[in-house]
């Protein structure tokens, strides 16, 4: 009997699949790294769904890989292994609101977007925003952030507590619902950003907030990419307490024109959003004007009506794609270093002449509220030479990330592209990592050849 058929018998046979083109699916993500076709495609829908083919994996040391909707920019859900790709996106359903707790409950396939209309007529949101509608599991397990993490964090900083098959097949949660413990070792945390290494999420319990009374959307254009960051850090500094606030250069703002048909201006510029009380956010959107003034703005617009504010940060989410569309036909190569706010300039100015040196194709966006950018490269990966200019631009970038105290991967996630770094980034650390992952996974069935992994 095959693999399938006994996957299958274990379960149904609409939620097995073999066909070619639904493995071409679940053998890449949006990044440059080389597909490849996992044995099979399981469509789990429960709980127990996940507990019955992880534990068949487990006992016939099967690899597994599990899948949200493929939106990853490191390779995460790439089967280098083959084995099962364990597609989650029939366990989509939103399972518990709790207003007065600031609490949701939902399965591992909701995107985003799904659990933001749900909450809409609660008056709630959930603020992680990564740009693209990704599923909530996929972006716990890569502790995914976004536009909004400025203000209101990563996914580790919004995740109370989570339900996770183990490789063993032993169904946990992880914590508890309070506003606070001290019971324990936090392995919540430990499991958001384990990249599916560590076992199959299947329940996510998430903060949420209040939709604010009024928001504020602002654009300031700069001369120079050094002063548009000194801006940024300067307003974070300031204590404004600003919801979004984002960098887009003159080549990006270039490709989102081409693709969105909008005339902004190519120069480095700041997307700002300010959330609160109608007086709060005047008084905030004034003095982020006199900073960025101070700082060299040339022009400083903003927008409270919903179309434009949509209008203007469907341009900002637009940037990757808008690249990617300008060069059809290659792949994308998004580095993702994270640097300490007063370390920003220095490092957004040096990736800028690492770009320059090795003659690529680029566009710079970065969350440089919080340290975080992203140079997005096109390379032709059948192209030795292409890829390896670009391949050499990623590692001075990180590398000088590193000696600034930063890290390779602010929110992207380590998976394939960044495998390679972390013995450096982490030092005698990455031997901890292993022996929990040996302990949880002894058997290396749960997305291998990823993370910690020594191959």
């Amino acid at each position: 009997m095959s693999l399938v058929e006994k996957l299958q018998h274990l379960l149904s046979a609409n939620q097995v699949s073999a066909n070619q083109s639904v493995l071409e699916q679940h053998s890449k993500d949006e990044s440059y790294h080389h597909p490849v076709l996992p044995d099979a495609v399981v469509f789990p829908e429960s709980s127990d769904d996940v507990v019955k083919v992880v534990s068949y994996a487990n006992e016939n040391g099967i690899p597994l890989v599990p899948f949200g909707i493929g939106s990853g920019l490191e390779g995460h859900v790439v089967p280098v292994k083959k084995g099962i790709s364990l597609d989650m996106t029939r366990m989509n359903r939103v399972l518990e609101v709790r207003p007065d707790d600031f609490l949701v409950r939902v399965q591992p396939g909701v995107t985003r977007k799904q659990l933001n209309e749900e909450l809409r007529r609660y008056g709630m949101f959930f603020p992680v925003d990564p740009g693209a509608d990704a599923t909530l599991g996929g972006m716990a397990a890569t502790n995914a952030s976004g536009t909004t993490t400025v203000r209101y964090g990563a996914m580790r900083d919004n995740v109370k507590s989570l339900q996770v098959v183990l490789p063993n097949g032993t169904l946990i949660q992880t914590g508890s619902l309070t506003v606070k413990s001290s019971s324990g070792y936090n392995i919540t945390a430990l499991f958001v950003g384990s990249e599916g290494t560590l076992g199959v999420i299947t329940e996510l319990w998430l903060k949420i907030y209040g939709l604010p009374e009024k928001t504020v959307a602002a654009r300031a254009e700069f001369p120079d990419i050094a002063s548009c960051v000194r801006a940024s850090t300067a307003i974070v500094g300031a204590g404004i307490m600003v919801a979004r606030i984002e960098f887009v250069d003159a080549h990006a703002m270039a490709v989102v024109n081409a693709y969105k048909q909008t005339e902004y201006n190519l120069t480095p510029t700041l997307f700002l959003e300010f959330r609160g009380s109608d007086k709060s956010v005047d008084s905030d959107v004034e003095l982020a004007k006199e900073i960025a003034i101070d700082e060299g703005c040339t022009s400083f617009e903003f927008d409270a009506d919903e179309e434009s504010r949509n209008r203007l940060w469907e341009a900002r989410h637009s940037t990757a794609y808008a690249f990617m569309q300008q060069h059809r036909g290659l792949g994308h190569m998004a580095t993702d270093v994270c640097v300490p706010l007063s370390k920003l300039p220095e490092a957004v100015t040096r990736a800028s002449e690492l770009c320059e040196k090795y003659q690529l194709r680029w566009a710079m966006v970065g969350h440089v509220g919080d340290g975080n950018f992203h140079t997005s490269l096109a390379v032709d990966a059948n192209d030795p030479e292409d890829l390896g200019r670009a391949l050499k631009y990623n590692e001075e970038l990180v590398y000088h990330a590193l000696e600034l105290g930063g890290t390779c991967t602010g929110e992207h996630g380590v998976g394939l592209g960044k495998k390679k770094y972390q013995e450096k980034e982490h030092g005698p650390a990455i031997e901890v990592m292993r022996a929990i992952k040996g302990v949880i996974d002894p058997k290396h069935i749960m997305n291998p050849g990823k993370l910690v992994d020594k191959e």
